[in-house]
């Protein structure tokens, strides 16, 4: 029997497409040891406010010279002001009050130290406690992974018995089928297409904001406007 495996960085609150991906895939593997890229999704997303979106972005200053997994925060300030947006800008979405405990205790309940840590941890519990996620995660970390583009990763792959790669799309530009056939691997591409709309406040309507948006509008039916529950 085939394994599908996924792999990517951890992002910050990630959009439904993130966690779609994740539900994708037998095994889903964070790729924090790569280098951490400014203006990214690694330490931002966004909300929905009345004035359109806005960017909640963790500071962890500027420095390029680091990876993912080396990313520090020093500075918890932000957590209470994040907390505050959501709070100002959801309370009055119709599942609120059912989420706020858990996102409560993200925010006020732990003091985050490292990016890379609080990216996972609760990228994790939204898979499982929210969306029922039964996928396996890993880190690439233990690889001690060498080399550029796709020929980092195959010794991973190959490790961890992958017959096929679910790559999202943005790899196009390096990843290509012939490469990986060669390993004995399977390429196919995630698709984002065919998203339908659900209740959002604000007009105009959103794909890209945080999957937040999406539970605290429609909470217990979040799945139905999810595209890989549908398969």
């Amino acid at each position: 029997m085939g394994k599908i495996v996924g792999m990517t960085q951890s992002n910050y609150l990630p959009w439904k497409g993130y966690f779609d991906y994740i539900n994708s895939v037998d095994e889903f593997y964070f790729y924090d040891d790569v280098q951490y890229t400014k203006q990214d999704w690694r330490n931002r997303n966004l909300i929905k406010t009345p004035k359109g979106v806005e960017w909640l972005t963790v500071p962890v200053g500027s420095s390029r010279e680091r990876l993912i997994c080396e990313v520090e925060i020093k500075d918890s300030s932000w957590q209470k002001s994040h907390w505050g947006k959501i709070v100002q800008n959801y309370r009055t979405a119709p599942f609120f009050k059912m989420y706020r405990d858990f996102f409560e205790e993200f925010y006020r309940g732990v003091e985050w130290k490292n990016l890379s840590e609080m990216n996972q941890t609760m990228i994790k519990r939204i898979s499982r406690e929210i969306l029922g996620i039964e996928t396996r995660f890993g880190d690439s970390r233990p690889f001690k992974l060498t080399g550029k583009k796709e020929q980092r990763y195959i010794p991973l792959l190959k490790k961890v018995g992958c017959t096929t790669f679910l790559s999202g799309p943005s790899a196009k530009n390096y990843l290509t089928e012939e490469s990986m056939a060669k390993e004995g691997i399977e390429l196919e591409w995630m698709s984002y297409d065919g998203y339908p709309e659900y209740p959002q406040a604000h007009p105009p309507f959103n794909h890209q904001v945080s999957i937040i948006d999406l539970i605290f509008n429609v909470g217990p039916d979040v799945k139905e406007f999810m595209l890989s529950f549908k398969k």
